[in-house]
């Protein structure tokens, strides 16, 4: 079966990373992580949900265990500026992708990247691979270099 456009977008920047990473389409909703979890037989833990905030305009991706919840306040003093959770339009906008199927790649817009330092704790995860459908699954170091990634506390 051929991939949808968006998870061929996923799969083309995988490959350019020279990883054997494999886009995979499922009849399964895979837009919450309970729901990926569900459709791929793993724990909870290890789905990477794509978390889109804004500071000043400027949008900024979180990748976080799908066993975890942002701790906005905390981050925000981390990182020392103000975070606000996206909104549909401007996520859209700033990754080329709609919530539920955002991938940790291939955004229409260069994106910080702050990585739960939990899915370094699994060998294997699954992210998002650009449709609710639609996953892959890799070993979570590479998280570090396919984003460029910085490894953060975000409970």
């Amino acid at each position: 079966m051929e991939l949808s456009k968006k998870s061929q977008l996923v799969q083309q920047v995988l490959e350019q990373h020279h990883l054997s990473l494999e886009v995979v389409e499922l009849d399964a909703s895979t837009r919450t992580a309970q729901e990926a979890a569900d459709a791929v037989s793993c724990e909870i833990g290890q789905i990477c949900k794509s978390l889109v905030f804004r500071s000043a305009g400027t949008p900024l991706l979180f990748l976080v265990s799908g066993k975890n919840q942002l701790n906005v306040p905390k981050v925000s003093t981390l990182l020392g500026f103000p975070l606000e959770k996206a909104d549909a339009a401007f996520t859209r906008e700033k990754t080329g992708f709609a919530i539920g199927g955002i991938p940790p790649v291939a955004h229409a817009t260069p994106i910080a990247t702050y990585i739960d330092k939990t899915l370094l704790e699994y060998p294997l995860i699954w992210a998002a691979a650009g449709t609710p459908h639609s996953v892959f699954k890799l070993e979570s170091s590479h998280l570090l270099s396919l984003t460029g990634g910085q490894v953060i506390d975000v409970t």
